[in-house]
């Protein structure tokens, strides 16, 4: 059975999430496999995701996608060059995915191969190293050195959506994975903040949600239950102004050390963080005066957050170790056989089986309980903020459907 891996965070779910995987299906076939790699209660911009990820992989399985895997807390919360790396080995892990589809607003594959293979060339590296030198942020080097070998086509390199699919062109060949890379051009461009028909990106969406504003014309039906099923239980949205305050709590009693062994960062950077924390009266406060020209308000945010969850720089290096199982239907559940018998990694359908695992699996997933303790905290409604939470919980199962291939 053919099978497609999808990297994403579904930060909710969308029409655009739905269309994808459907897009992804008419380009492979009808009976294509669609496996996501999702992120956790966290994600990549440095925040808690609004819905809590059990709650996402099973709109997720509702709306299309057969099997959700897990990217853990350390690869979902780092840089885009580590999220992809991550998230790809674990499509990579399975054995069983062929493919990996994403979006971009290019919506040509030998472009964005062509520009993967320019910025980690030996001759860009050099260039972007004496970029950095000059006190820029790491994409402001890339960009620019991208001008400077590329000419008129780097300017496919400042949209979002082409670099993440070009950072997981550059995790394949860095992987030898022997997977595909396909994208779904993006003809409604929504991820600049703005509605276009029955598309809306997902930070639009999330501020309808929060503003308390209508927003289920925009999500499939199937998910806006979900959603409304959870906000009604008090587990959504996510209470933000908790979560900063439990950031400023972290940032005020940390250590020298702990500073020191944050990711993605320098000495002079986890100084200053170090220094403002512990004296900026609110978060935003506190990201604008560390960021500078060379920092970017994303990366603050991601640092900051590791800090909360206690994940270090070695916690992000190498690969996830396991492949946890969030969600899946009947087609899922052919795929999960398949992928015991072609995995090198452990597969953790239940969260009692990681006591048989070794030290470095079991870290990594009790980073991961911990971050849910955290998570929990936010929810609104205070029957749900019970800890323990994260070994409670199974997959979401939906047997019935997907099953005919």
């Amino acid at each position: 059975m053919l099978s497609a891996g999808i990297i994403c965070e579904y930060n909710p779910f969308h029409l655009g999430h739905m269309e994808h995987i459907a897009a992804t299906r008419a380009k492979l076939g009808e009976d294509t496999g669609i496996v996501c790699v999702m992120s956790g209660n966290f994600v990549q911009r440095g925040e808690p995701a609004i819905l809590d990820k059990h709650s996402r992989a099973k709109m997720a399985i509702l709306c299309g996608a057969d099997l959700v895997l897990e990217l853990p807390l350390p690869w979902a919360t780092a840089s885009a060059e580590r999220f992809a790396y991550g998230a790809m080995s674990i499509l990579n892990d399975s054995g069983v995915v062929s493919h990996i589809s994403f979006g971009s607003e290019c919506g040509d594959i030998e472009k964005l191969s062509a520009a993967a293979k320019v910025i980690t060339s030996d001759e860009a590296r050099g260039f972007i190293f004496e970029e950095l030198e000059k006190g820029v942020s790491y994409a402001s080097a890339r960009q620019k050195v991208a001008e400077k070998l590329m000419g008129d086509k780097a300017i496919l390199l400042k949209d979002p959506n082409n670099i993440l699919g070009v950072e997981y062109i550059k995790a394949i060949d860095k992987l030898g994975a022997k997977i595909s890379p396909m994208t779904i051009k993006r003809v409604e461009v929504y991820h600049d903040g703005e509605i276009s028909g029955n598309f809306a990106p997902a930070s639009k969406l999330r501020k309808l949600i929060y503003d308390g504003n209508e927003f289920a014309d925009y999500m499939p039906a199937k998910a806006v239950e979900v959603l409304n099923e959870a906000r009604e239980n008090g587990r959504c949205p996510i209470d933000l102004e908790a979560f900063k305050e439990l950031v400023l709590f972290k940032l005020r009693t940390m250590t020298e050390r702990e500073y020191s062994i944050l990711p993605d960062c320098s000495e002079g950077l986890w100084m200053r963080i170090m220094r403002l924390g512990r004296v900026c009266p609110s978060y935003e406060e506190l990201i604008s005066q560390v960021k500078t020209k060379r920092y970017a308000l994303s990366r603050i945010r991601r640092i900051v957050l590791a800090a909360l969850l206690g994940v270090t720089a070695e916690d992000q290096q190498g690969v996830p170790p396991y492949i946890r199982i969030l969600a899946f239907n009947g087609r899922g559940r052919e795929i999960v056989k398949n992928m015991k018998s072609t995995s090198h990694v452990p597969i953790i359908t239940k969260p009692a089986s990681v006591s048989k695992l070794g030290d470095w699996e079991q870290h990594v997933f009790e980073l991961e309980a911990l971050s849910t303790d955290i998570y929990s905290l936010m929810y609104r409604s205070v029957e749900n903020r019970f800890g323990g939470q994260e070994w409670r919980i199974g997959p979401f199962m939906n047997i019935t459907a997907g099953l005919k291939f």
